[in-house]
């Protein structure tokens, strides 16, 4: 899978409620999976650490659709 795809899977599943919800509160969101994040390295639970990984990829991007970004296209240059 591309990012490009990972980024229109996110969109056609999640973006009318991202852009319900706003930007800075999904932007909360992503930050709170970032901490979830820390707290599984601190850990080193392999388990945690893949899901929380995965969310913090997924809230990224969430807030690059509700900012129009192509995150494929701005991660190559």
């Amino acid at each position: 899978m591309e990012i490009r795809d990972a980024q229109r899977l996110i969109r056609d599943k999640y973006f009318e409620r991202d852009n319900s919800r706003g930007l800075y509160a999904t932007f909360t969101w992503f930050v709170e999976e970032v901490g979830e994040l820390a707290d599984a390295l601190m850990k080193m639970d392999r388990r945690a650490l893949e899901e929380e990984v995965a969310d913090v990829f997924a809230w990224l991007l969430s807030i690059a659709n509700l900012l129009n970004i192509d995150l494929e296209d701005v991660f190559k240059k």
